[in-house]
């Protein structure tokens, strides 16, 4: 495998605005381009917008998800990939020929569709339906594999995705600043977001603790060290409907550091370059060949009632 440029992107897309997003995709894939990344990934659902989709009839979900690869959207990155000489990563919601409803992640080049990924964990509308099944896929010469937002918080999927092969894993979300149990969780006011000229220190203070970036780093490096894997991840800036992001879109390589962050309050990207060697010196790479599979593959592959409860999604209907 020889080194490659992989750059994670952030941006405040519009609902439902398909031309717009594309459009800021275009302009952060044009520059990364132009400084020499080989790929550029976005955010959960950047193509469509993510969490006014909570209020959508699935008839009206129908009219905003697209077929792939034959989805007019999807055309449109391919061209954006083509023009660019890059490759491209951008999440919206699919529909089949039946109808069915999925929450996509999708990889593109200049010659076509590179890898689809449903998101196994849905739950942004009922009338989503949850993948069934991993995705790992060739890459400049990389193994890769795709866990969309909550995937990754089930520890066993990245495990299985790092098992089938992938040595870089995109982890596209739309999280962060929203409540939960843990401590020190909740919504951020909009109103810092509006105020962040004049006032940049306290929506920073809100973004870089506990219900951001500090929640971030208790588990996202983790995933990374104890896989011993490189981890894109990316996240939306600014509001997402009525909810405030805070981006973060960073690299982390097989030890857990991060290698690039973004950190400004605009739609931006950065770039860490990946290499090999890392793969091999990282203390997961030792820990997965350790592994006894004798002692607990009972234990963990045992049935069980898969309970999902989010709690920020029926803040409204709880009050």
């Amino acid at each position: 495998m020889d080194k490659i440029k992989i750059s994670t992107a952030q941006f405040e897309h519009k609902n439902a605005d398909k031309a717009y997003n594309l459009s800021v995709i275009e302009s952060l894939t044009k520059k990364a381009s132009a400084e020499g990344s080989n790929v550029i990934a976005f955010h959960e659902c950047s193509i469509t917008g993510y969490t006014f989709a909570r209020h959508l009839s699935k008839e009206q979900m129908l009219d905003l998800a697209e077929l792939i690869p034959s989805g007019e959207s999807i055309l449109k990155l391919i061209e954006i990939a083509k023009n660019n000489n890059i490759v491209i990563l951008a999440g919206l919601f699919e529909k089949d020929e039946d109808e069915n409803l999925f929450k996509t992640y999708i990889c593109v080049d200049k010659n076509g569709l590179v890898a689809k990924f449903r998101k196994l964990h849905p739950f942004i509308n009922p009338h989503l339906t949850a993948g069934n099944s991993y995705c790992v896929f060739d890459l400049l010469g990389w193994k890769c594999g795709i866990l969309i937002c909550y995937d990754n918080n089930i520890i066993e999927n990245v495990r299985a995705t790092k098992l089938l092969g992938a040595d870089i894993i995109f982890m596209p979300h739309a999280t962060m600043c929203t409540p939960s149990p843990r401590p020190g969780a909740g919504f951020v006011d909009p109103k810092l977001w509006q105020n962040r000229e004049a006032d940049p220190t306290s929506l920073r203070l809100e973004f870089d603790g506990m219900k951001g970036r500090a929640w971030l780093m208790k588990w996202l490096p983790a995933r990374a060290y104890d896989n011993g894997i490189y981890v894109i991840f990316s996240n939306p800036i600014g509001m997402d409907d009525d909810q405030l992001k805070n981006g973060c879109s960073m690299v982390i390589d097989p030890f857990g550091d991060i290698l690039a962050e973004c950190r400004p309050f605009d739609d931006s990207f950065v770039t860490a370059t990946i290499t090999p060697e890392k793969l091999v010196q990282a203390g997961g790479n030792r820990y997965i060949k350790a592994r006894r599979p004798d002692l607990y593959s009972d234990i963990i592959g045992q049935a069980h009632n898969s309970v999902q409860k989010v709690v920020w999604l029926n803040t409204d209907e709880e009050k």
